[in-house]
């Protein structure tokens, strides 16, 4: 027992020094209970195995495929409407959503959902994300006590009492301490979270400390929805079944192809699949292709007029599958004083020069026979892997920005209603209790689903959602728990506490348990405090002839109110990285609301509950 507290003791401290990091000090911690022989190999693998681990893992591929269709983006924006230009309705509107759907999802579950949509909402609004991220883990275990269902400790004082013979609890029994656990939250979190979380986002940059360009400043700066038409290729066209050599658009009209889209919608046509595809010699165009091209109208007019193609609109580009990049010409490429059909950019790289940039000045019609200087900025446009390999070339230029990591920043929006359906199916089946399906279950078949049906570019994107690092943090501590439990010392420090303040009347035993499940569950997982305290709180209170009801919320409320650790729970641990916060964030913000709450809970649950 003594070597276990001292391991917890020494991983804390690790923790809170935040020198090392979080996971690496975790599977220390397992290391040394494994050397020890506190834990067998099969116990301290345990935590890799838990639904909750797995569950995790899952709802962040469900997070990311959220937020890289864009639905996360369309969400955020209906509800900054309703927030307007307020922080505090912004807050409070986070809080207040994200408790609604704690009720009645794991707080697991909410967090994942809502993670990808509070960004989005602190990128709209201009705020750091950071300070917002945790209220949202908090929120969602607030959430929880509005219902029965809400956590799994709710459901473990039931069943205590249930089987002692009590009177069962109603569904929203829960609900007047949840609410005013929601309060509490919402004073003490308000200006904690302004104080202490502000300013721990970093910008974007490339990493020298120098601001990358997005996708739509490109666009607006070299002006390319001004010189971009989209053309449609009818069943009658004259192009139908020809190929882009065949065809020699570029030297016959000097005009530019820039890609060929191809949108398809199988079965119903709900599921709708949009691909993107570059121009080469060999593409050959169908009926129902869109032509998106570049150069002077008039050619452009009469390219249409020969070929009998629908009417040329006006566009803007759409980056899913072909992107753009910058790139800076040195004074010793080979390219300096060539003309830019001289180049081969398309022959060895399969990309078009689009635009260029010298001194100030931008070109982007009739490139084909501007020689290049040395200094010039070329807008190149391809497939994104294609100006990915440019990085990789020595020929005398450099990419500015990182290409891949652009193109993830991308949204395929149109598979939005994909993702939206497959949500909503997830949310169905972790709340209907008709559907007999686990809710690790539920949020396998949903990540899986959202890789299938193309919500992500290929499973790679999908696999970089994982955040492994709290994956491997939670996993690695859930044995602490086994640990603390076999050898005895959770029981015997529950025990005392309990045993020792029951002489001093009803309040301080309650003060006592619910304190003594809140520090427990710092280190041990909710459920299982809660199925080691309640039979405690309940002998206790029969013990002195009072009403269990108290005693057991007092359990449930200790257990599901752990705030000052980001391990504690798996909310805190899903917002750690996206948050960018340390172990001491959460004990500066987190450790007083759980203090304050617990004081609240002590004060308010005899007046609820009596005695």
């Amino acid at each position: 027992m003594i070597a276990t507290l001292i391991i917890l003791a020494a991983a804390a401290v690790m923790f809170a020094l935040g020198k090392v990091r979080s996971d690496v000090v975790a599977l220390c911690a397992l290391i040394l209970l494994l050397m020890l022989g506190i834990l067998t190999p099969e116990e301290a693998l345990s935590g890799f195995s838990n639904s909750v681990v797995i569950m995790m893992a899952g709802l962040f591929v469900v997070g990311g495929a959220i937020f890289q269709t864009g639905l996360a983006k369309m969400i955020s924006g209906k509800m900054m409407k309703l927030a307007g230009n307020s922080e505090l309705r912004l807050f409070l509107m986070i809080v207040v959503v994200t408790a609604v759907i704690g009720a009645f999802i794991s707080n697991t579950g909410t967090v994942a959902l809502m993670l990808p949509i509070v960004v989005s909402l602190a990128a709209k609004a201009r705020i750091s994300a950071s300070r917002l991220l945790m209220p949202l883990a908090f929120a969602s275990s607030l959430g929880g006590m509005l219902t029965l269902i809400g956590t799994p400790p709710n459901l473990v004082i039931q069943e205590a009492l249930t089987g002692a013979g009590f009177k069962p609890l109603g569904f929203f029994s829960f609900s007047p301490v949840g609410l005013i656990g929601i309060a509490v939250g919402v004073i003490v979190l308000l200006p904690l979270s302004k104080w202490l979380l502000a300013g721990k986002s970093k910008e974007s940059g490339d990493g020298n400390g120098k601001q990358v360009k997005s996708l739509s400043q490109l666009v607006s700066e070299y002006g390319i929805a001004d010189h971009l038409t989209r053309l449609t290729v009818t069943d009658n066209s004259g192009v139908v079944d020809k190929t882009m050599r065949e065809l020699d658009i570029h030297n016959r009209y000097e005009l530019t192809v820039l890609e060929v889209r191809r949108e398809h919608k199988p079965g119903a046509g709900f599921i709708k699949n949009v691909s993107q595809k570059f121009a080469g010699p060999k593409t050959k165009l169908e009926a129902g292709d869109i032509i998106y091209i570049s150069g002077n109208e008039e050619r452009i007019a009469q390219f249409s007029a020969d070929y009998n193609l629908g009417r040329a609109q006006k566009a803007a580009p759409d980056f899913y599958d072909i992107g753009i990049a910058e790139i800076v010409l040195l004074p010793n490429s080979q390219l300096v004083n060539r003309k830019v059909k001289e180049s081969g950019f398309r022959a060895k790289y399969n990309l078009n020069v689009i635009g260029i940039r010298r001194k100030g000045d931008y070109m982007v019609n009739d490139l084909a026979d501007v020689s290049l200087h040395a200094g010039d900025v070329l807008l190149v446009q391809g497939t994104w892997s294609n100006i990915a390999r440019l990085g990789n070339e020595d020929e005398g230029w450099v990419v500015l920005g990182e290409p891949l990591e652009q193109a993830e920043k991308v949204t395929l929006d149109y598979k939005a209603p994909v993702a939206a359906a497959i949500m909503l199916l997830m949310i169905a089946m972790m709340v209907l209790d008709f559907i007999p399906i686990a809710p690790v279950t539920a949020v396998m078949i949903a990540a899986v689903l959202m890789v299938l049906t193309g919500c992500f570019r290929n499973v790679e994107a999908a696999y970089k959602t994982i955040n492994w690092e709290s994956i491997v943090l939670i996993a690695a501590m859930m044995p602490m728990s086994v640990a603390l439990t076999k050898t005895g010392a959770s029981a015997a420090i529950s025990h005392s506490l309990v045993s020792g303040l029951g002489a001093f009347g009803p309040m301080a035993l309650l003060a006592g348990i619910y304190f003594t499940t809140s520090l427990l569950t710092m280190f041990i997982s909710n459920t299982a405090t809660a199925v080691l305290m309640a039979p405690i709180a309940l002998t206790s209170a029969t013990e002195l002839g009072l009403s269990p009801y108290s005693f057991l919320f007092a359990v449930t409320l200790g257990a599901s109110m752990c705030f000052a650790s980001p391990f504690s729970t798996p909310p805190n641990a899903l917002v750690m990285q996206a948050g960018r916060y340390s172990f001491m964030d959460y004990v500066k913000v987190g450790g007083p609301l759980q203090v304050i709450i617990g004081i609240v809970m002590v004060l308010v649950l005899p007046l609820l509950f009596p005695f």
